[in-house]
């Protein structure tokens, strides 16, 4: 059984570098998924943000959920539950503007923590996107730019807890999807797994590793690589005991961003047919809002249809 990539980003400092780089390079190609440790983010930091968020968790939202979960009937299900998850979940936006002093409800220690996490995310966000640069042989920069459009790039959060759940067979934390973004970079419980990925046609679990950064590949990196790097089925799996945190964060491109596959990455004329659409990011949003949880090509179709419609005048090249 292959082990789930985990990448020490302190080996990228010395003569250990090119091996790091080659295992990122295999997780991109072939397993859409890796795990960070040594990312350089504060584990005091981290373990401030778990701990706040826990309590936030049973303030505010632990009673609101079981309301929802008796009023929706989901304890005394019978039959598999298609169209909901066992989730509880609240967003945060970062960028291009936040909006996380209107968010109700926030202790003021709790948004500091959370202000100081997401710099650091960011940061990591962007180191990241220049190795992905690195391996695909683009200019340094190269996916950052592509993600700017005119306000630089949209970054967010979905902070969720998956409290335990009587008939975790009938109902998932979270239905299998693609993330329809650009690198996703997420802090997930260490105690409490239930996240996992297909491989090869067979789901598996993403190791919760204490105060790791696990990062998957989203839609758009899947098309601007030209299909190189590609986005990978996720779900959370439900569990009995136990409530698990998850916080992920979104490194997205600008609503208004064009995105298309990297021109050095679509190599040869023949293989025209196969290349991934252009179109604009919010375009790509509104299709997926309706259909994130089926597959993921019929929404490249789509795109590919509507392509002959974009002004192709407004195009920011980069």
């Amino acid at each position: 059984m292959e082990t789930f990539p985990v990448i020490d980003m302190e080996k990228l400092n010395g003569g250990e570098r090119g091996a790091t780089m080659d295992l990122i390079k295999d997780a991109c190609e072939n397993w859409g998924f890796f795990e960070l440790v040594n990312h350089g983010i504060s584990h005091e930091l981290m373990d401030t943000v778990e701990k706040l968020t826990k309590d936030h968790y049973r303030k505010c939202m632990d009673k609101r959920f079981k309301e929802m979960v008796e009023s929706q009937g989901l304890d005394a299900a019978q039959s598999e539950i298609n169209d909901m998850d066992w989730e509880s979940s609240f967003f945060l936006r970062h960028l291009p503007v936040s909006n996380m002093s209107e968010i109700p409800d926030l202790d003021e220690d709790y948004r500091k923590a959370m202000k100081e996490f997401v710099v650091e995310l960011e940061k990591l966000a962007e180191q990241l996107l220049d190795l992905l640069c690195e391996n695909l042989g683009l200019e340094k920069g190269y996916l950052k730019n592509a993600f700017y459009g005119s306000k630089g790039p949209t970054f967010g959060t979905k902070v969720s807890s998956y409290p335990p759940c009587p008939k975790p067979e009938l109902i998932k934390g979270l239905r299998a999807h693609t993330d329809a973004g650009g690198i996703i970079l997420l802090f997930q419980d260490d105690k409490v797994s239930g996240l996992q990925l297909l491989k090869d046609g067979k789901w598996v679990d993403v190791p919760p590793l204490r105060h790791s950064i696990v990062i998957n590949i989203g839609d758009q990196l899947e098309v601007i690589t030209n299909g190189k790097y590609k986005s990978v089925l996720h779900r959370v799996i439900a569990q009995p005991d136990g409530n698990r945190m998850s916080i992920a964060s979104f490194y997205n491109p600008g609503s208004n961003a064009v995105i298309y596959p990297a021109p050095t990455l679509v190599e040869k004329e023949a293989e025209k047919s196969k290349v991934y659409p252009k179109f604009v990011f919010e375009d790509y949003m509104k299709l997926y809002a309706g259909v994130k949880f089926q597959a993921k090509e019929p929404r490249f179709e789509a795109m590919k249809a509507v392509e002959s419609t974009v002004n192709l005048a407004s195009i920011a090249t980069v």
